[in-house]
């Protein structure tokens, strides 16, 4: 009995070491029935340095976006880590430290195009934030349309007690998201805050209590993501473009924009199965076409 226990702790032993050498950082998972359409993009760095973004890191994440973007199925995506109380740690800061200056500059330069990246996704992009999301984790989830954390979760800009600066989006988009001044006070003072207050700030949609198998961010992301599958995908995709384009110009730019926009969805099949369910007191069947 003694040496059945001690085998299985052995091979249990080595189960977690094969997992924590795993090469495979990003993952995804495509849900079905209800969830249909919407996917999970996994981060999964299981080391020591549990979710911290090293080149390895961007450039699967990269990848990944790259090949979701062109799936014509796919109508919603969750961003989520699969290590507990831990979103994302930002920048690998120990694989930088004997980097020269221009890789640095490189390395920051790959975490910004990650957050553009999902800021100019083509569906709807929601970060569950379960745990710490700091510095370059905070700016990859700024990126995202929308943000759900628990009300335990601690999202913070350190990057100045580093002598640096949030360089990967994070004096830009924060700023716009929580206002000027509670933007420079998070970034000046790295005053980090948790769920509870991101949400009373806006930087999150929502803040929630956490559950016991530590995924109540998730299925909150979950519940916005099944709404979303259900209206119409072309719709949804030429909203989220009016609204970030508006954005960034004058608002009589941003409603030419906006006119643009809806000129594509007139002669789309979906809008006529939209009125016509409507009409006959339906649910719609959208076909994204």
């Amino acid at each position: 009995m003694a040496f059945c226990r001690s085998r299985l702790a052995y091979i249990c032993t080595t189960v977690r070491q094969l997992c924590t050498k795993s090469d495979t950082f990003i993952r995804v998972r495509h849900l079905e029935g209800k969830h249909d359409g919407v996917a999970v993009l996994l981060m999964d760095r299981r080391d020591r340095r549990k979710n911290a973004i090293n080149a390895k890191f961007s450039k699967q994440f990269m990848e990944m976006l790259e090949s979701l973007k062109f799936q014509d199925t796919l109508k919603a995506l969750i961003l989520k880590s699969e290590i507990p109380k831990v979103f994302c740690l930002g920048a690998d800061l120990r694989e930088r430290y004997d980097f020269k200056p221009h890789e640095i500059a490189e390395a920051s330069q790959k975490i910004k195009r990650i957050s553009t990246e999902l800021k100019l996704f083509p569906v709807p992009v929601i970060a569950a934030i379960e745990g710490f999301a700091l510095g370059g984790g905070l700016e990859i989830a700024l990126g995202c349309d929308m943000r759900v954390a628990t009300k335990d979760a601690i999202l913070g800009l350190p990057e100045t007690g580093h002598a640096l600066i949030p360089g990967a989006g994070g004096t830009q988009h924060l700023p716009r998201l929580i206002g000027e001044a509670k933007a420079k006070e998070m970034i000046f003072c790295d005053h980090r805050v948790n769920g509870e207050e991101a949400e009373r700030i806006g930087l999150v949609n929502y803040a929630v209590e956490q559950n016991g198998n530590g995924d109540a961010a998730y299925l909150k992301a979950l519940g916005i993501a099944e709404k979303i599958v259900t209206k119409g995908p072309v719709a949804i995709k030429m909203a989220k473009r009016a609204i970030n384009t508006g954005l960034s110009v004058d608002v009589h730019t941003g409603l030419a924009v906006e006119t643009a926009c809806y000129a594509q969805i007139i002669p789309t099949d979906d809008r006529i199965e939209g009125l016509e369910a409507f009409l006959g007191k339906r649910q719609p069947v959208y076909k994204g076409k």
